[in-house]
C-alpha cells in the first residue's frame, strides 16, 4: 500500500496520501467505541504531511487518559469518522481504515487499549496485546 484514497461514506470529503503506513493498530479504547459505534477501531498510521485533503472536515477535541488531546476528525455531512491527530505526536495521523478505497492490504499488527476490548471481541491472528498504549 503506497498510496492510500479513501473518502467519507457520502463523498464529500476524500484524502489520499503518498506514504507508506507507518503502522496499522486496532484500539479498544472506549473513546475510539463510541466514535465508531462499534466495538474498535481499525487505524492506519501516516505521516500527517503526506495528506492532501479534499473538503472540509469537523473537529471534535477529546481527553486522552493520559491528558493529551485527541483530535477527532469527520465529515460535517454525514458523520463518517476519518482521522484522529494526536496532540502528543502532530507528525502522525491516524486514518480510520474503514474509509480507505480499498481495504485488501490493511492488516493489523497489533491490538492497543486491550483493557478495555468488549468482553465477546474475539479476534484471529497472532498478534500484539497490549493493555493500554505503547510507551
Amino acid at each position: 500500500m503506497s498510496k492510500i484514497e479513501g473518502h467519507c461514506l457520502c463523498g464529500a470529503v476524500s484524502y489520499a496520501a503518498e506514504a507508506q503506513p507507518m503502522a496499522t493498530l486496532i484500539c479498544h479504547c472506549r473513546n475510539c467505541q463510541r466514535q465508531s459505534g462499534s466495538a474498535f477501531s481499525v487505524n492506519v498510521v501516516v505521516p500527517t504531511d503526506s495528506i492532501v485533503t479534499q473538503g472540509t472536515v469537523k473537529t471534535f477535541t477529546d481527553a486522552a487518559d493520559s491528558g493529551n488531546t485527541v483530535a477527532r476528525q469527520f465529515c460535517p455531512t454525514c458523520g463518517s469518522p476519518l482521522f484522529s491527530r494526536l496532540s502528543a505526536n502532530p507528525a502522525i495521523t491516524v486514518i480510520k481504515a474503514g474509509t480507505l478505497d480499498d481495504t485488501s492490504a490493511v492488516q493489523p499488527g497489533a491490538q492497543l487499549w486491550c483493557d478495555s476490548r468488549q468482553a465477546w471481541v474475539r479476534l484471529e491472528g497472532d498478534m500484539p496485546e497490549m493493555a493500554k498504549n505503547p510507551a
